[in-house]
């Protein structure tokens, strides 16, 4: 089983690999007694890179995805067992704030969900939580989360305008600029373009693309040739192990396992 980064590569490569950024280690995770979700998974996410997970409905990818900012903590009767490191540390340690924590690893859903607020105001929503309320400060903070969310040049002269107003691909990026906006390192995506049409699709996934300059990003993803085009490693999930972890370029091309093989070629899935 390839849980390591770069775990196909060939001994002796002098390519760098990058540096772990989440690193899970023998997760489990119980929604119930009787209902396991994931099973010892361990996992290296490289920083600023894009990594999905990949895996047929049920198998434990937004499960997992949503331990890495500890949204599970939320479910009643979840029980969660292993550990998470963020840069070295346990996100589950009781010295962790929980608060904190979900600043540094934003997550964007798969529906998108702008606040009733203006576009401005749902950029600014978690800065003024913080305490900022300059409106220097807020105006020059907006401009470059929307401008990083590929979407300033397309609602520049209508700031104060409600931010439902606008497409279901525009509304995704501005919840996207605003989760900018508070500076994570980390941005979760849980099939954050499923139900975009594919012009906004591909905005999404350029989006994607730009981003890992800056973030480390990982997706949830049941499109396949999504994961081909915007990742940079991809986790096989089935059932709620992790069944193979490596490059995209090898998993797409040169599985080790054949269960994996199976579902690239669609013979289950």
């Amino acid at each position: 089983m390839n849980t390591g980064i770069g775990a196909g590569n060939k001994a002796g490569s002098a390519a760098v690999e990058p540096a772990p950024c989440l690193e899970a280690r023998n997760l489990t995770l119980h929604y119930s007694r009787n209902q396991r979700a994931l099973n010892e998974i361990r996992l290296t996410i490289p920083r600023q890179r894009v990594t999905a997970l990949i895996g047929p409905s049920g198998c434990g990818k937004t499960s997992l995805l949503r331990c890495f900012n500890r949204l599970n903590d939320l479910v009643d009767d979840c029980v969660i067992t292993g550990r998470i490191k963020l840069e070295g540390k346990n996100i589950y340690s009781p010295k962790i704030d929980v608060t904190e924590l979900r600043r540094r690893v934003g997550m964007v859903f798969q529906k998108p969900n702008p606040f009733p607020k203006s576009i401005y105001e749902n950029v600014a929503f978690g800065l003024r939580i913080r305490g900022i309320n300059s409106r220097r400060q807020l105006d020059e903070i907006v401009q470059e989360s929307l401008t990083a969310a590929a979407l300033w040049d397309e609602v520049k002269d209508r700031l104060h305008k409600s931010a439902l107003e606008l497409s279901g691909g525009q509304q995704q990026r501005l919840v996207i600029a605003r989760t900018l906006a508070v500076e994570p390192e980390v941005l979760l995506l849980d099939e954050s373009a499923s139900v975009l049409d594919p012009i906004s699709t591909l905005k999404i996934e350029e989006l994607i693309t730009e981003l890992k300059k800056n973030y480390t990003i990982v997706i949830v993803t049941h499109n396949l040739q999504q994961a081909a085009r915007v990742s940079d490693y991809t986790a096989f999930m089935y059932m709620g192990n992790m069944v193979e972890f490596d490059s995209t370029a090898r998993i797409f091309t040169n599985p080790v396992k054949r269960q994996t093989e199976d579902y690239i070629t669609g013979r289950y899935g």
